[in-house]
C-alpha cells in the first residue's frame, strides 16, 4: 500500500512538472529571427518574430524574383524581353510592369522604365562610362517612352521599336521587399522589418515593443557608401519606405558633377537641388518608384505632386543654393519624426 502511494505521488509530481514546463513554454515570448545576405548586388537585412527561422524560404523566393526582374541574370524574364526573345511575362514581371505604367502616367513620364538605353549611354546602368553628345541623346529618345511599350492580355510585351529596353531597377527592389513581406505575413508573422538595399517594409513592432526605427542618411558625397551619419530617424509601422538620392552615385567630368538620375523626358542627368527623396507609401514598390520620380521632377514639381496625394508622405533634403542643406516634409511626415512612447508593458531601449 505504501509502495503504491509512493508511485502515485511520483506520477503526480511528474504531471505537475510537465504542466509547469508547458505553461512556461506557452508564456515564453516568441523570439525574433535576424537574417542577412546578398541579393541583387546589395545587402538584405530581415528581422521578424517567429518560432522558426525562415531564411531558406526567403532566399528561395528571392531567387525566383531574380529569375524574373534582374537585368544581370542572363535567363531572367526582363533580360529575354530586352533581347526581344519570345517569352511570356511571369507574375512578378507583370505586377511591376503594370504598376510602373500607372506611375508613369501619374508623373507625366518622370518615372519611366524604358529609360534603360539612356542609363546605359550615360554609363550608369552597365558602367560603360561613355558620355553621349546631343545627337546621341536625340537618337536614343526616339525609342524611349512608356507609351511605346505595352503588355498584352496574353502576357506578351509589345514594343514600337525593338531597340526599346526596360530598366526596372528603380522599382523592382522595392517590390522584392513587398514580396518578402507578403511571404512573412503568409507564415503568420505580424512583427517584422524587411530591408533590401535601403528599401524597407515594416509591420507591427520591434523587439522593444515600439515602432521600427529607420534612419535617413545625410546626403554627403559618398560614392563608396562609407558615411553613415543620419539626418533624422523615422518611427514607423505598417508602411513601405524608399529613398532615392544623388549623393552616392555620381561622377565628375570637366569640373561638372553628373548625377545618376536620368530624366527620361530630356535624356540628360537631372540638375535639380534635391539631394535625396524619402517616400512613405502603403507598399515599398510604389515608394521606390515615386522617390525616383521626385528626383527627376525637382523640388517645386515634387512638392506640388506629393501635396496633392494624401496616400503619400515625403521628406526631401535639398541644396538651398548657398551651399547648405535644407529639408522639406509633408504634414503627415511629422507623426513619423516624433519618438513614440512605449506602454507600461513595453521594454524601453
Amino acid at each position: 500500500m505504501e509502495r503504491k502511494m509512493k508511485q502515485n505521488l511520483a506520477w503526480i509530481a511528474l504531471l505537475l512538472l510537465a504542466t509547469i514546463l508547458i505553461l512556461v513554454n506557452h508564456n515564453r515570448p516568441v523570439p525574433y529571427q535576424k537574417d542577412s545576405g546578398l541579393v541583387f548586388g546589395t545587402v538584405y537585412n530581415i528581422t521578424y518574430q517567429h518560432k522558426e527561422n525562415l531564411k531558406a524560404e526567403i532566399e528561395q523566393e528571392l531567387r525566383r524574383f531574380d529569375g524574373s526582374l534582374s537585368p544581370f541574370n542572363d535567363t531572367a524574364t526582363i533580360t529575354r524581353i530586352n533581347r526581344n526573345e519570345p517569352v511570356a511575362a511571369d507574375t512578378f514581371f507583370t505586377t511591376v510592369f503594370r504598376r510602373s505604367m500607372e506611375i508613369s502616367r501619374e508623373t507625366d513620364g518622370a518615372f519611366d522604365i524604358t529609360v534603360a538605353p539612356l542609363v546605359n549611354a550615360w554609363g550608369f546602368g552597365f558602367k560603360q562610362g561613355i558620355f553621349p553628345d546631343s545627337a546621341k541623346v536625340d537618337s536614343l529618345l526616339q525609342f524611349v517612352g512608356y507609351r511605346k511599350v505595352e503588355l498584352t492580355s496574353e502576357g506578351k510585351v509589345e514594343k514600337q521599336d525593338p531597340r526599346l529596353m526596360l530598366d526596372c531597377s528603380a522599382v523592382a527592389k522595392g517590390y522584392a521587399v513587398d514580396v518578402v513581406a507578403q511571404l512573412l505575413a503568409s507564415r503568420g508573422v505580424q512583427n517584422f522589418m524587411v530591408d533590401i538595399g535601403g528599401e524597407v517594409v515594416v509591420h507591427g513592432h520591434n523587439p522593444q515593443g515600439t515602432g521600427w526605427r529607420i534612419g535617413i542618411n545625410k546626403p554627403v558625397d559618398d560614392s563608396l557608401s562609407l558615411n553613415q551619419e543620419l539626418q533624422t530617424v523615422l518611427h514607423v509601422s505598417d508602411v513601405g519606405i524608399a529613398t532615392s538620392g544623388n549623393y552616392r552615385n555620381f561622377y565628375y567630368r570637366d569640373g561638372k558633377k553628373y548625377a545618376h538620375t536620368i530624366d527620361p523626358r530630356t535624356g540628360y542627368p537631372v540638375q535639380h537641388s534635391i539631394l535625396s527623396a524619402t517616400v512613405i507609401a502603403r507598399d515599398c514598390m510604389s515608394a521606390d518608384a515615386y522617390a525616383t520620380a521626385f528626383m527627376v521632377m525637382g523640388l517645386d514639381e515634387a512638392v506640388r505632386f506629393v501635396e496633392a496625394r494624401p496616400d503619400l508622405d515625403a521628406y526631401f533634403i535639398y541644396d538651398d543654393g548657398e551651399g547648405k542643406t535644407a529639408t522639406y516634409q509633408t504634414r503627415g511626415m511629422e507623426r513619423y519624426l516624433s519618438e513614440p512612447r512605449p506602454t507600461a508593458s513595453e521594454d524601453k531601449e
